[in-house]
This record gives C-alpha cells, sequence and structure tokens, in this order.
C-alpha cells in the first residue's frame, strides 16, 4: 500500500495507459448524448466486470476502514465503517463505463448518496472541487456538481453483496455519468477545495473531466 499522499508506483498498466493518451487509443471522434443511446461512441458491453488496478488491491477490513472528510467543508467528517453506514442508506441501478472501452450495464449499489454526504459535511461557499483520496495512494478530481449527480452514491455493496476488495471495496465511489477512473476505489478521504487539483490519471494525459457521451478520454480531446 502506497504511503498517504504518495501516489501509487509506476507499472507496466501506468505506462501502457499514458502511451494509449498519446496515441489517442480507442477514439471514435463521434459524440452523442446519454438520452439519444445509452451506449456511448466507442464503448463495448460486457457481462463480466473487469478489474485495472495500478498494482496489488489494498486489503482493508471493515473494522479498519476510514472515511475522513474535510477541507473547505463546514462540518469535517471522520467515520469509522459502522457510523458511515449508520447514516441514510440509498439503492441504485447504473451503468459503468471504463475509459479502456468496456460498459457494463444495470450494476445494482447500495450505500451513502454524495448529496447526503454533502447534507453531512455542510461546502463553504468556495468549495467548487473535490479531491479523492485511496488507500493505495491513489487520486481523482472531480467539479462539486459532478459528485453531487442525483445518481452518485459512495457504495459499499454491489449486487446484495459487500463490495469485494478487487472492485473497490470496503467503500467506493460510484459517478454512473462519468467514465469509471473517476469513481475512486478504496476510497480513504475526500478533500474540498476552492480551486482544481487535477488527479493521478488527469496528470497523465486523461481528460479533466471524463464524459463518456463526450468522449472526453484524453486531454484535448
Amino acid at each position: 500500500m502506497a504511503a498517504p499522499d504518495e501516489p501509487p508506483p509506476d507499472s507496466k498498466l501506468t505506462r501502457s495507459k499514458q502511451r494509449w493518451a498519446q496515441e489517442g487509443r480507442f477514439l471514435t471522434g463521434k459524440t452523442s448524448r446519454p438520452g439519444q443511446q445509452r451506449l456511448p461512441p466507442g464503448q463495448h458491453l460486457t457481462r463480466d466486470w473487469p478489474t485495472l488496478d495500478l498494482g496489488p488491491a489494498p486489503t482493508i477490513s471493515r473494522e479498519r476502514w476510514r472515511l475522513d472528510v474535510y477541507g473547505a467543508v463546514e462540518q469535517p467528517l471522520f467515520w469509522d465503517f459502522q457510523q458511515f453506514t449508520a447514516q441514510p442508506q440509498k439503492k441504485f441501478i447504473s451503468d459503468i463505463h471504463c475509459v479502456t472501452t468496456w460498459s457494463r450495464y444495470d450494476n445494482q449499489w447500495e450505500g451513502l448518496s454524495t448529496r447526503d454526504l454533502l447534507d453531512a459535511c455542510r461546502p463553504r461557499d468556495e468549495a467548487r472541487f473535490l479531491v479523492l483520496h485511496s488507500y493505495d495512494g491513489y487520486t481523482t478530481n472531480l467539479a462539486l456538481e459532478d459528485f453531487a449527480a442525483d445518481d452518485a452514491l459512495l457504495a459499499h455493496s454491489w449486487s446484495g453483496a459487500p463490495l469485494e476488495a478487487e472492485h473497490g471495496g470496503p467503500v467506493r465511489l460510484v459517478v454512473p455519468h462519468l467514465y469509471f477512473w473517476k469513481s475512486a476505489k478504496w476510497l480513504q478521504s475526500i478533500e474540498f477545495l476552492a480551486d482544481d487539483a487535477p488527479g493521478y490519471w488527469e496528470v497523465r494525459g486523461y481528460h479533466n473531466r471524463g464524459d463518456p457521451w463526450k468522449e472526453e478520454r484524453y486531454s484535448g480531446d
């Protein structure tokens, strides 16, 4: 596991995905809107749930897991798993769209909606962005409006069972309207900021927002 604020080590996957960004791999040049078609441009359906990680998945038990929410908020939060699941729980069904071109329909999630988290921490007026920090050292950035999507949540369960470690358990973010690298696995903390702060893939050639229907895979798309 990477030390806090230390990015994951370089890997074959990291080098390959940086090369894809440089080459514009998988780009079709097409765009659409979610209402026009369910499958974004350049995507293909799978029934499996592929895993692509930067290294060995960190193993964090529910007993050891903690979530810190801090920065430009009125009420910082420091929850263990019991406190986290004591909050209002929601169930959503949504699709996954990975930047490596696979999509999976109708995933059943359970967890804390991001809107309920926002009600609990109360972002200050200057908060416009946030950074998600993971237990493996990974980071990714989001605009507050994307984090607050009506179907976004911090998920602890998938298809009625606890979220497995390989898929980001005990808790991961799920933001269905963006490419899935924005939905950080092994969530450790959420930092609210006035200014944007690009994360791990965003500084390695990937788009700062990542809208699948606009095919925002890479920087400069």
